[in-house]
């Protein structure tokens, strides 16, 4: 079973950045629509950016401009680069995977703490 596995999380000050990793051993990005969501404590989780089979490129509203998720399909990674680090980024952060067939495949999450 296709298993993405999220690296990159840490904690950092506010104003820095970070840059997360998704790879899936076995398994191509090409043809597959993938995301990047958050679920911070007490809170539900909640979508983040997306990229769809074709390359478009989706994000949530109140990260716009800050974030910016990208795909090397070559690598099967998908990264998610996240600049001007504030406390409410604070949260783990999940990888998706849908499939072609429509199959979905979540990741164990990394853990992102921004520190003031």
């Amino acid at each position: 079973q296709v298993q993405p596995v999220e690296s990159g999380g840490g904690l950092v000050q506010v104003g820095e950045s970070l840059r997360l990793s998704c790879a899936a051993s076995g398994w191509t990005f090409r043809g597959s629509e993938m995301g990047w969501y958050r679920q911070a404590p007490g809170k539900q989780r909640e979508f983040v950016a997306s990229i769809s089979r074709g390359g478009s490129l989706n994000y949530s509203d109140s990260l716009k401009g800050r974030f910016t998720i990208s795909r090397d399909i070559a690598r099967n990674t998908a990264f998610l680069q996240m600049n001007n680090l504030k406390p409410e980024d604070t949260g783990v952060y999940y990888c998706k995977i849908v499939s072609v067939s429509g199959s979905t495949y979540w990741g164990q999450g990394t853990q992102v703490t921004v520190s003031s």
